[in-house]
């Protein structure tokens, strides 16, 4: 993707690389015309505008495009103790470029996340009629699926026998005495029934039990579901009718893996339907699937909505937009629920102090156990617009102003940056609040600095060596070495451990090298000792070794292979040429080549 993007905006890169030229040549470290070289000092280095990797002491032709070669600096010229990543402008070279600076600061910045669902029954709020004694269904009044039903209104009329002979029990018992056990007995056997309390005044008022039953719906809402028919038998515990209540609904809303961590319970939803254009709706996140689909990679997040009028239908397609806060070390800033304590089942109950669910009765709990910052103000994080980075790849350089310099300064600095949200980013590393970052010219003066063949965006600096060897130490510790790579090789982490004790009474225990030892002996197993401690042995063996080769006894052969840390690759040192990995040991003992005989190299 980034060779595309590359690809795409290469005729702006020419623009800015050509404009860097002109840049290069008014800044105060100082390039020439080019012109052959008379006059110019001991030390003048000359190089190709377009090739900056091109070095050499003397006037001439680019190999690669024919171009003349132009002076790179003088070592005695006013780049005299410049940083190698600082460029210093004139201010004719600064209004060439149209540099733009903006300040480092902390806040919190918003991010727009957009998501995409359905609407359906809140499964909280569905009941289900089922058949409490065994009848026969002689008229059914809700003869179709999705008729609305009030609570109290009449669903069907039903014949039972069973439910004839508990009416006379519970007339006889009132007869004998309306306040005895056996007739409370008789009442609550008819409500456990399903009986409503005026059916059952109903029967005292008439008195005498009634061979029909008007079957009434116990709450109000959609009828979803008939599973019976007129003339149908149904036994107890049969289901008759399924009825929703449609006033608080759920919205279903598909979120890709990146935006999970910028969802939290509770957070606000804003959606529209196209059934209802023009007008937005409301709601609260009271789930979010805590496993994602395998298939589509994203999690389904649940928002409560709730429409008294009602105007959503189950099934209408919602596209839904949540704005969040965002703050450091992944949590969510919301100041609107700064310090409230929230149903964990129930969002919208949300109150000043501890307490209970006024709707399910749980105990309440704080902002900041939901993924919410407490204190907002102390966290904020650093940031940048998103134009003042350069990236390529997982590196990432700002240009920073020098504070308080002579003349226009611009030093370039790696950081590294946290998520994107709109037009900024968030920087983790690498900048303080108050510096002034370029935001407009930064790739001009990146383009200037690779000009001058200085570390740039294109052209890192080099890693800084690694001194692990006390002075002298390194061709008096090949020979343990040798035997603990030995000893890896045949899988003995007992004997690789024996070793590592062995440098240590040679090398000392303080010190870099010392530090590395310690870990290999505390490694709990031959992968940990093996990668990254072995690894990092090796690494500082074949620096010295590169270095200087004829410090050791014997042939030194630098070995490869790319299956160690997931074809990432790792190298070592042996003294003959017969491969041996000790990465794999006995598993895969002969992956990798032999890179040469560094001894043969002098």
């Amino acid at each position: 993707m980034i060779l595309t993007d590359l690809r795409k905006s290469a005729p702006a890169h020419l623009a800015a690389l050509v404009l860097g030229i002109l840049i290069g040549k008014f800044a105060i470290p100082g390039g020439s015309s080019g012109h052959p070289s008379e006059g110019h000092p001991p030390g003048t280095v000359w190089t190709c505008a377009m090739h900056p990797q091109v070095q050499q002491p003397k006037p001439g032709k680019c190999p690669y495009c024919g171009m003349d070669l132009t002076t790179l600096k003088s070592h005695s010229g006013h780049n005299h103790g410049q940083p190698p990543r600082q460029l210093t402008l004139d201010s004719h070279a600064k209004a060439l470029a149209e540099i733009q600076t903006t300040e480092v600061r902390r806040e919190f910045p918003e991010v727009e996340i957009r998501l995409v669902g359905k609407i359906d029954f809140d499964e909280t709020r569905e009941k289900s009629l089922s058949a409490r004694f065994p009848a026969r269904i002689d008229e059914l009044f809700v003869n179709y699926t999705g008729i609305p039903v009030k609570s109290g209104e009449h669903l069907a009329v039903v014949y039972s026998p069973d439910l004839l002979s508990a009416e006379r029990e519970f007339l006889t018992a009132h007869r004998s005495g309306p306040e005895s056990s056996i007739t409370r007995a008789a009442r609550e056997k008819l409500r456990l029934w399903d009986l409503l309390p005026d059916q059952i005044d109903a029967i005292l008022e008439k008195g005498e039990a009634s061979d029909r039953f008007v079957l009434k719906a116990p709450t109000g809402g959609i009828v979803v579901a008939k599973n019976v028919k007129e003339g149908d038998y149904v036994q107890t515990g049969q289901p008759l009718f399924r009825i929703v209540d449609l006033s608080v609904l759920w919205v279903y809303l598909s979120a890709y893996e990146s935006d999970l961590p910028w969802l939290r319970y509770g957070q606000t939803v804003e959606f529209t339907v196209e059934g209802v254009p023009g007008e937005s709706f409301h709601g609260q996140i009271a789930f979010i699937e805590p496993e994602l689909d395998r298939k589509t990679r994203t999690a389904q997040v649940r928002v409560t909505v709730h429409d008294p009028d009602p105007r959503l239908k189950p099934g209408m397609f919602v596209r839904g937009v949540v704005v969040s806060r965002l703050a450091g070390h992944g949590k969510v800033y919301s100041p609107e629920l700064a310090g409230k304590w929230i149903s964990p089942m129930h969002p919208e109950i949300i109150s000043d102090q501890p307490g209970k669910c006024s709707v399910c009765g749980m105990d309440l709990v704080p902002e900041e156990s939901l993924g919410y910052l407490k204190d907002g103000e102390k966290d904020a994080p650093l940031v940048i617009p998103t134009s003042a980075a350069l990236r390529t790849g997982e590196r990432a350089i700002v240009y920073v102003e020098v504070p308080d310099a002579p003349s226009p300064s611009y030093e370039g600095r790696e950081v590294l940056l946290g998520p994107r949200a709109g037009n900024l980013f968030m920087v983790v590393e690498g900048l303080k609040e108050g510096e002034r970052v370029v935001t407009r010219g930064a790739f001009k003066i990146d383009s200037a600095l690779q000009i001058q063949a200085r570390p740039s965006m294109m052209n890192p600096p080099p890693p800084p060596p690694r001194t692990l060897f006390p002075e002298g130490m390194a061709p008096l510790l090949w020979k343990p070495y040798l035997a603990m790579e030995d000893a890896l090789v045949k899988d003995a982490l007992d004997s690789a451990k024996a070793e590592a004790n062995g440098m240590m009474d040679l090398s000392g225990h303080d010190g870099p090298l010392a530090e590395l030892l310690h870990k290999m002996l505390a490694a709990p197993s031959l992968e940990q000792f093996r990668k990254p401690h072995f690894e990092t042995l090796s690494n500082a063996f074949i620096d010295a070794a590169q270095e200087t080769p004829a410090l050791f006894n014997g042939d030194l052969y630098l070995m490869y292979c790319p299956m160690v840390h997931g074809d990432h690759g790792a190298s070592w040192l042996q003294g003959n040429k017969e491969l041996a990995n000790p990465y794999f040991g006995a598993s895969m003992l002969k992956c990798g080549t032999v890179k040469g005989n560094l001894k043969a190299k002098e």
